[in-house]
């Protein structure tokens, strides 16, 4: 299996299923533009190709193809009102991520603490092969 291939058996398959979704959406985010994007749609009002490019250096089209992979990954939604699209966030694909990025936070703190605890236990140091002392080799012969 290589390691772009989700794990598909019993114990790995909730694990496969859950990433999918956040490295989706990571992706998506993956470019300035895209985020300049939802950075504008965050108001909460719909808005036109024309009024999200205003100010970008891309083109319109180009603007719409980032549209596209927003709304692929479903962090956008188009709809139409006569001629025009209209485009407006979806908040629920950021709630994953945010819930992803808590739980990740989670994991990192609780593995800190316990490399706190660590280093600051009375336990001694483990002794590898290159930090022991050889009391019969000067520090400059091989």
């Amino acid at each position: 299996m290589s390691p772009r291939t989700p794990d598909r058996s019993a114990s790995g398959a909730g694990t496969a299923r859950r990433l999918i979704a956040p490295a989706t959406l990571f992706a998506a985010l993956g470019d300035e533009t895209r985020l300049a994007l939802l950075d504008r749609l965050v108001c909460g009002e719909p808005r036109s190709i024309t009024d999200l490019a205003d100010g970008l250096p891309q083109t319109r089209q180009a603007i719409s193809k980032h549209l596209r992979v927003l709304q692929r990954a479903k962090m956008v939604r188009c709809t139409r009102r006569g001629r025009e699209s209209l485009f407006s966030l979806e908040p629920a694909p950021l709630m994953t991520l945010q819930a992803y990025l808590q739980r990740v936070s989670t994991q990192w703190d609780a593995a800190l603490v316990r490399l706190q605890e660590l280093v600051e236990s009375d336990v001694p140091p483990l002794q590898t092969p290159h930090t022991k002392k050889d009391p019969g080799r000067s520090p400059g012969r091989q």
